[in-house]
């Protein structure tokens, strides 16, 4: 095994350099064209009555619980719902947090499902 030169370390060195700078890049250039973390898309609004409860969903500005719903904001009688999206595209609420599902209408109906008639109590922000 030959020795490690000065020369073989900074050629390493700077190799590692380019490719963790063009690594940082590349993920900096897949968040502003939407991808990354959460594909991008925003969930449709919607807007119904499920099982006597009016719950809603839109796209919000932000501000949220640390912004885990990814700029979108779900709400059961007029209060909000913490979602969070997660990793995979899945959604949880804090109602029901131990089951994901596919879109932020289906973790509202869950949560109605969960309360059994409850009212929702407003999710404390800090």
């Amino acid at each position: 095994m030959p020795e490690l030169s000065r020369r073989r370390a900074l050629t390493a060195a700077a190799a590692l350099a380019t490719a963790s700078t063009a690594a940082t890049l590349a993920a900096q250039a897949a968040r502003a064209d939407g991808g990354g973390h959460h594909g991008g898309s925003t969930p449709a609004p919607f807007d119904e009555v499920y099982q006597g409860r009016r719950i809603q969903g839109r796209a919000s500005s932000g501000g949220g619980h640390h912004d885990h719903g990814a700029g979108y904001a779900v709400f059961v009688d007029g209060v909000e719902l913490h979602v969070m999206r997660n990793a995979d595209d899945s959604w949880i609420s804090v109602v029901s947090h131990y089951e994901p599902v596919t879109t932020p209408r289906a973790a509202a109906r869950a949560a109605v499902d969960e309360l059994q008639g409850a009212a929702l109590l407003p999710f404390p922000t800090n």
